[in-house]
């Protein structure tokens, strides 16, 4: 109503809790008090804390935590000092966080008053936005202003200073400024061409490592960098308050051996991280001389500090790697890419026949395997040629002691030539195999179409043929077909999860799904012990 009253305490509550603000933290007193019992009286959540510090600790955590600011609430002069810890914390941190402290009454300013000190001017050093409201009326959009600051950009500490004669003057609802809640933070995206460069640079890498940082925590960037981690086959590192946004126990965790991968590595990609003193800078000689650093962060002043990143890439951390995540899945896939589908669709519980070079060893940390005796592969002698036989065998074996349990046969092309022919044995006995060939047109690698046409204008091919080359695009999926299977040529993940799927729920007949990559595909060539070829 036009006549009706309220007071500066209730105007900062009411303000908060229009900002969705839910918790504030820290010590009553002149001339807070009221701010404190308004608050709660406008629905917000008050823990009252024995010490200014650990109130603005607290408050900077359910920043993180939540990705909205927590209020710590402080008495003038000592009050204030005491928090400027909090503050410091939370902006180095890049945690959202308000602090709202009483001052002294603005008549009584260079008189000597109770606990006077310039608290605008000091908190400017630790915050964000440091600033006092010019008068009551002001105060919902200041309080906008601080929320807003707090959470655009690179997140920190902002400082609200009221006076005390601020605090039980009453105003007119009329004369207030009243502001909607801010929006949340836009969210951001990098270049294209950058994301393309970066991509270049991460495939022709030979030791690539990604560094993932608390930024990649704050922006709920989890399942896209675990998408990416497991499309790639990337080693990575987390910095300490980003464990977990991939486990820890993933198999490409290489927090074991954090110096040997920072020392070798030859492209760094960084995640919401900093080349701070936790990171060495960046400098050798924890990190090679040359390494190529591919920087993602949301903050544009931190792209270039203390080493010239090969690629920088603007944004928020989420939407960037979904960018990323975007350019991995286009054409040619990869094994990443390929054994990341074949990991999501195919049952846990089936039976995994693996045989090939860069198949089988790929396999074995991309496809897990969570019950014993249910994994067969080339074992102690390194034996190609055994996967269908195997397979043949787990089928038969299953169909006795456990109805309805599936044999999955991944097979690299050339493992699949040594007894491919075995497929009508399969289809013969109406053994419901599926049989997935990694196909990229060679042992280890091989030619693309185009190549394997320039090559064979040179000469005979038994002269001029690279030795590890098979003919390109071969049809491997015709001989299911020939011999009544279901046989997919697939060339996309779109593809290859259709015929996964079909395959899968087809618990009746042979499949052969052939899964074109790009030829020059293989594994990373990591140095590190724990991404070396198992002992078979």
């Amino acid at each position: 109503m036009e006549g009706e009253a309220v007071s500066g305490a209730q105007l900062i509550a009411q303000a908060l809790r229009h900002q969705n603000i839910e918790y504030m933290f820290g010590i009553v007193g002149i001339p807070v008090t009221e701010i404190a019992i308004a608050a709660q009286a406008a629905g917000i959540k008050y823990v009252g804390m024995r010490n200014e510090q650990a109130a603005c600790y607290a408050a900077s955590a359910v920043g993180y935590l939540t990705g909205r600011p927590g209020v710590c609430l402080v008495v003038s002069g000592p009050g204030f000092l005491h928090a400027l810890g909090g503050m410091a914390n939370a902006t180095i941190n890049c945690w959202p966080l308000i602090v709202i402290g009483g001052s002294s009454d603005r008549n009584q300013e260079t008189m000597g008053a109770f606990q006077e000190f310039p608290q605008v001017e000091a908190g400017r050093l630790y915050n964000k936005l440091s600033v006092r409201p010019s008068s009551v009326e002001v105060i919902p959009a200041v309080i906008e202003k601080a929320v807003r600051t707090s959470i655009y950009g690179r997140p920190g500490s902002c400082y609200i200073d009221i006076p005390g004669d601020f605090v039980n003057l009453q105003v007119n609802k009329s004369s207030v400024k009243y502001v909607e809640c801010c929006l949340p933070p836009p969210i951001s995206m990098a270049e294209h061409s950058a994301v393309s460069k970066a991509a270049s640079i991460l495939a022709l890498s030979k030791q690539p490592l990604l560094i993932i940082g608390k930024g990649a925590a704050y922006s709920h960037a989890e399942n896209n960098i675990r998408k990416l981690v497991d499309l790639c086959g990337l080693p990575f590192l987390p910095t300490p308050m980003a464990k977990g946004v991939v486990p820890d126990n993933h198999p490409n965790c290489v927090a074991a051996a954090r110096s040997m991968a920072l020392q070798h590595a030859d492209v760094i990609i960084l995640f919401g991280a900093r080349l701070n003193w936790i990171l060495h800078f960046g400098l050798p000689p924890r990190f090679r001389q040359d390494v190529k650093v591919i920087q993602i962060d949301v903050c544009a002043e931190e792209l270039g500090n203390n080493v010239k990143p090969a690629a920088i890439l603007l944004g928020d951390i989420n939407a960037v790697t979904k960018q990323g995540l975007a350019l991995q899945k286009s054409l040619p896939m990869n094994y990443y890419t390929v054994f990341h589908h074949i990991r999501e669709m195919i049952p846990k519980n089936c039976i995994l026949v693996s045989e090939g070079a860069n198949t089988m060893d790929i396999g074995r940390t991309m496809l897990p395997n969570c019950y014993p005796r249910q994994r067969l592969d080339a074992g102690t002698f390194g034996t190609m040629g055994v996967g269908l036989g195997f397979a043949i065998a787990a089928a038969m074996v299953a169909k006795d002691r456990a109805p309805g349990k599936q044999v999955v046969c991944i097979e690299g092309d050339s493992a699949f030539g040594f007894s491919g022919m075995e497929v009508e044995t399969i289809c013969r006995y109406n053994l419901p195999i599926l049989i997935i060939i990694v196909n990229n047109n060679g042992i280890y690698t091989g030619l693309d179409a185009n190549s394997w046409k320039e090559m064979l204008k040179l000469g005979n091919p038994a002269t001029c043929v690279p030795p590890v080359s098979l003919l390109p695009n071969s049809h491997y999926e015709e001989i299911m077909s020939a011999f009544g299977g279901k046989g997919y040529f697939v060339k996309t993940p779109e593809e290859l999860r259709n015929a996964l799927k079909a395959s899968v729920t087809d618990k009746q007949t042979p499949s052969l799904i052939n899964v074109m990559i790009d030829p020059q595909s293989e594994r990373k060539k990591q140095e590190f012990p724990w991404l070396t070829r198992s002992n078979l």
